[in-house]
C-alpha cells in the first residue's frame, strides 16, 4: 500500500482571554473565540473545516463540467454533553448546488453524486480523520 505523507500544522497565538489568532504556515490568519462576539468558536471550525474540505472536493470534480450558477454547503451538528463528554452528534452535510441549463450543466449534475461520494468515501481528509477517530496526542513544552 503506497502512502503520500505531507505534514501540517497551525499556530495559535492568545490575543486576550479566550480569544486567538490562528496562523497557517503561509502566513494566513483566523480568529478564534467562544462564540460571544462574532469570532469563529472551534466547533464552528470543525464544520467549516469538513464543509471546504468537501467544497474543494466537489467544486474540483463538477466545474470542470461546468461553473455551478449556485454553491453552497451547509454543515451542521448537535453538540451534547454526555457520558462521553462534549461531542458532535447527527453531522450533516447538506449540497446545495445547481448548474446551468444545456450540455455542460446536464454533464456536472450527473456527475454531482459520484463527487459527493467519492470526497466523502475517500478524498476529504477533514472528514476521513474525523469518521475515522484519529487519536489526538498532546504535550507540553
Amino acid at each position: 500500500m503506497t502512502t503520500d505523507s505531507a505534514h501540517r500544522s497551525v499556530r495559535l497565538e492568545r490575543i486576550e482571554n479566550s480569544r486567538y489568532t490562528a496562523i497557517n504556515e503561509r502566513g494566513g490568519t483566523i480568529s478564534i473565540g467562544t462564540g460571544d462576539g462574532s469570532d469563529f468558536t472551534p466547533v464552528e471550525l470543525l464544520l467549516v473545516s469538513i464543509g471546504g474540505c468537501t467544497a474543494v472536493d466537489v467544486d474540483l470534480l463538477t466545474s470542470r463540467r461546468a461553473e455551478p450558477d449556485s454553491f453552497e454547503i451547509v454543515v451542521a451538528a448537535e453538540k451534547v454533553r454526555d457520558t462521553a463528554g462534549n461531542h458532535l452528534t447527527d453531522l450533516q452535510v447538506t449540497f446545495r448546488i445547481t448548474f446551468p441549463d444545456g450540455e455542460q450543466g446536464d454533464k456536472a449534475r450527473e456527475i454531482l453524486p459520484d463527487a459527493v461520494r467519492k470526497s466523502h468515501d475517500r478524498l476529504c481528509t477533514v472528514s476521513r480523520t474525523v469518521e475515522l477517530g484519529t487519536p489526538i496526542a498532546t504535550r507540553i513544552e
